[in-house]
């Protein structure tokens, strides 16, 4: 029972690999952080998909910004993404804080843009009546 023929392949599993977030993303380049888009303080102007445009994507439903690929564009290109933000919503952040954030991202109730969100009830001011 000694056949060599009879041995099956053993592949290694990718369950016992520890990812660490600086493996090679298709480019084969190591990627040390991330970017990460506060979707609950993005107003949904387009800017950062209009600059990198691999990178950033406008999510359908809620009008906000995601990103979507981490090698999408190059570390510059996406820096010039961030710095048009006008209200400053997309971080450079480390691999390892993305599984925390998309968690508190997650727990968020985010409401489409344009929709009045019951946390911040439309005030409402008195008509002035008088006319001169």
């Amino acid at each position: 029972m000694n056949n060599p023929a009879a041995v099956a392949y053993v592949a290694t599993s990718f369950d016992q690999d520890e990812r660490t977030g600086l493996e090679p993303v298709l480019g084969g380049r190591l990627q040390p952080k991330a970017v990460w888009v506060d979707e609950a303080a993005c107003i949904g102007c387009r800017y950062c998909a209009h600059v990198a445009t691999n990178t950033f994507v406008i999510e359908p439903h809620l009008g906000r910004s995601r990103a979507v690929r981490q090698d999408g564009d190059t570390s510059d290109c996406i820096q010039e993404a961030i710095e048009t933000c006008p209200v400053d919503c997309i971080h450079w952040v480390t691999f390892n804080d993305l599984p925390g954030l998309k968690r508190q991202l997650d727990a968020q109730e985010l409401l489409p843009m344009g929709v009045p969100s019951p946390a911040r009830p439309r005030r409402q001011l008195p008509r002035n009546t008088h006319h001169g």
